[in-house]
């Protein structure tokens, strides 16, 4: 027995729960039972335990401690995340689901930090991650499709954030083609997809997500262009219980990114959050720059965009992409 499945009971009752009938439940003793409820309290939970009465979990949204355990008792997806790598600090999660992807791990295996050392963004950039404040994560995948197909999952990523995130707090969420989500023209969360793979096969995908959740203040040099889920909202967020939700849309969506291998069915749903979307962009394509309006993406996730010079519809599938009036883009 697995003291995150008492978790998940404590946490789902309105009431005390029961020694005996957590020992009927789960097949073990009632030694089993205390065990992991002393465990748990050397976590961090505070725990009420009453004579003819049994467990409750105090203050049951009240912390936002972050842990295996406690992600793992938000979890409810089917085989997304199932597999739990969790660490306190390490250098990036990135790199650690690509030793572990090397060592043959199953895909949907999710590795999580609370702190990274070497974190990175898109085209090598660094990101910021300190600790006890955000989220840093790594899903490892294996799709059974071909290479160019790949480069969609940073997508169905960025859907699945912003949904999770819109659950937990009112402010709108956009996303900003291909790999960022925005509040109030800020960003809130990047996604960096990497593969290994054959010309006609991949052998992994990972796909590697930070969240600036609980941050109260941001680098000088960064304070115009990010933002966090506690500045925006006001609010302390559980970043154990985001990561579930996140794991959570991910999984629904990748079902139906499943079924074509391409985004013909999240089409829709992705345009409807899309900042860039019949707004003035500029392209810095390794072909030229070029400036135009967006008219959201196809089924590839490639963006479309109608160049100013001549009208002409473009699909962008590399390169960087700026926004009027988001990330300080107003020229």
């Amino acid at each position: 027995m697995k003291k995150e499945e008492i978790l998940k009971k404590l946490r789902e009752a309105q009431d005390y729960v029961s020694g005996q009938g957590l020992c009927e439940y789960y097949g073990v003793s009632r030694t089993a039972v205390w065990k992991a409820i002393r465990q748990l309290e050397k976590d961090g939970y505070e725990i009420e335990a009453l004579n003819n009465r049994g467990y409750r979990l105090r203050n049951k949204e009240a912390a936002d401690i972050f842990s295996k355990v406690e992600i793992e008792s938000h979890m409810d997806t089917a085989w997304i995340g199932k597999k739990l790598v969790f660490h306190k600090e390490t250098g990036s999660t990135n790199l650690d689901a690509k030793a572990l992807a090397e060592a043959g791990e199953r895909s949907g295996t999710l590795v999580v930090a609370d702190m990274q050392t070497q974190g990175r963004g898109r085209r090598g950039r660094g990101w910021d991650s300190p600790a006890g404040k955000d989220i840093y994560m790594t899903l490892l995948l294996r799709p059974q499709c071909r290479p160019e197909k790949a480069s969609a999952l940073t997508l169905v990523m960025a859907l699945a954030v912003l949904e999770a995130i819109q659950e937990m707090i009112p402010q709108s969420c956009y996303i900003k083609w291909p790999n960022d989500i925005v509040i109030n023209n800020k960003k809130v969360c990047g996604i960096l997809t990497e593969m290994s793979a054959e010309l006609d096969s991949i052998h992994y995908v990972v796909i590697g997500v930070g969240i600036n959740v609980n941050q109260t203040q941001l680098a000088g040099e960064i304070r115009d262009k990010a933002t966090s889920l506690y500045l925006e909202s006001g609010e302390q967020l559980d970043r154990s219980k985001l990561v579930a939700r996140v794991m959570h849309y991910f999984e629904k969506n990748y079902a139906l990114f499943e079924q074509t291998w391409d985004l013909s069915k999240l089409v829709e749903k992705y345009n409807r959050f899309l900042i860039n979307c019949d707004r003035e962009v500029r392209v810095l394509d390794p072909q030229g720059e070029y400036s135009g309006i967006a008219r959201g993406i196809d089924e590839k996730g490639e963006l479309l965009v109608e160049r100013k010079s001549d009208g002409r519809l473009v699909r962008v599938y590399a390169g960087e992409v700026s926004v009027r009036g988001v990330y300080g883009y107003a020229v």
